[in-house]
């Protein structure tokens, strides 16, 4: 006879070994990066326990929030809200929406997170596919006869991505999920309640181990300071993202000035991302992303960004927050043709970034940046309004 408080116990053991592994290499060990590790570890506590014990239904999905301002996993697109529901498919599903201020979204049929062993992305479709704009309400089906999305077998969740562009102090989207083919709520069991809890830490433990080895071993193959010429696409990903990779390592007086083609793609953007934990560099307190409406363009047609610690005084400026290293990620999406940006790098003392810039690059006032920091948190605020 399972026991649900013998169940808890074994959970919460696990909990504390993973706790004990985080203090010890691979991952950080240093004081400061230890706290972000065991603050990182509550946020995996918190999505999984919520995703693998609350939200494994599919009869009764509920769309749950991923990678907002507070819990994060994966090198989320600062740029994006992340929703996941639960589906079979052998049922039918209806999701209902209103566009508000989101001017794109990207469902994905998927068969598992990526970090987990089945995964991958199994059909999917954009509101640019299917003519939805925004301010539109949109209906569409899953799974069934002539559905707008087929549900292949091995799908167990759909998610979706919303796309804000401008970062207006604006309402988002607002989208609702329906299982046409309804069931009576199964008795929740002390054996049930045992095997989600025991997948919780499976999600939790395989989430910290994989995106760990995935910084690690991707920093390994590169060369610090530098994009290298190794387009990323992930052969069960989705079919129109394409990332190049620079792994910053800056002292507190250095810029690292990237100097770029802009990608031939319908989005494209670059951020930061802390080591060991793949969270974006917090994008509340810190201008750790641009996508391309928020870059300043050189007549030339190139885009200069300077990631540093301390501001330079030019639009373009990505901060660093202080951390000697990280990732630097550029992805562009739906490219319209098969051509590759080729970033270069500059690593220079943060006093020299005026002079390899192009000459007629405007200065940017302080009063300037705190009008634009300003301008982006009223859209997180209302972004990610509860």
């Amino acid at each position: 006879m399972s026991s649900p408080l013998k169940a808890w116990h074994a959970a919460c053991d696990r909990l504390k070994e993973m706790g004990a592994r985080m203090t010890e290499a691979p991952f950080a060990t240093d004081p400061g990066g230890q706290l972000e590790g065991f603050e990182h570890l509550a946020d995996q506590l918190s999505l999984w326990l919520a995703w693998e014990t609350l939200h494994a239904d599919p009869t009764r999905p509920f769309f749950h929030r991923h990678n907002d301002l507070v819990s994060q996993w994966g090198g989320p697109n600062n740029d994006n809200t992340y929703r996941h529901a639960r589906i079979d498919p052998t049922r039918r599903y209806r999701i209902v929406g209103r566009m508000h201020s989101c001017e794109e979204f990207l469902l994905a049929v998927r068969a598992g997170f990526m970090h987990r062993p089945v995964w991958g992305t199994v059909a999917q479709l954009t509101a640019t596919d299917h003519g939805i704009h925004e301010g539109e309400d949109f209906e569409l089906t899953l799974g069934g006869d002539r559905p707008d999305v087929e549900l292949p077998q091995g799908a167990v969740m759909v998610s979706f991505r919303e796309y804000y562009y401008d970062w207006r102090p604006l309402e988002p989207a607002t989208i609702t999920i329906e299982c046409l083919d309804p069931e009576p709520p199964t008795p929740l069991t002390a054996r049930l309640f045992e095997a989600r809890l025991h997948e919780t830490l499976n999600e939790i433990e395989e989430s910290l181990d994989y995106w760990n080895d995935y910084l690690v071993n991707n920093r390994a193959l590169r060369t610090d300071n530098s994009f290298t010429a190794n387009t990323v696409k992930l052969n069960k990903g989705l079919a129109d993202a394409r990332y190049e990779f620079c792994f910053w390592d800056l002292a507190e007086d250095e810029a690292l000035v990237i100097d770029c083609d802009q990608p031939d793609a319908r989005y494209w953007s670059m951020h930061l991302y802390t080591m060991h934990n793949f969270e974006p560099v917090d994008p509340y307190a810190h201008i750790s992303s641009r996508n391309h409406r928020q870059v300043e363009v050189s007549p030339d047609g190139r885009v200069r960004i300077v990631a540093s610690a301390t501001d330079p005084g030019v639009r373009n400026w990505l901060d660093v927050a202080g951390r000697r290293n990280g990732l630097c990620t550029l992805r562009w999406f739906w490219p319209h043709r098969e051509t590759r940006p080729i970033p270069t790098t500059t690593v220079v003392p943060l006093a020299q970034v005026r002079s390899i810039l192009p000459a007629d690059t405007p200065a940017f006032t302080p009063s300037q940046r705190h009008t634009e920091v300003n301008a982006r948190q009223a859209h997180l605020r209302w972004r990610f309004r509860t």
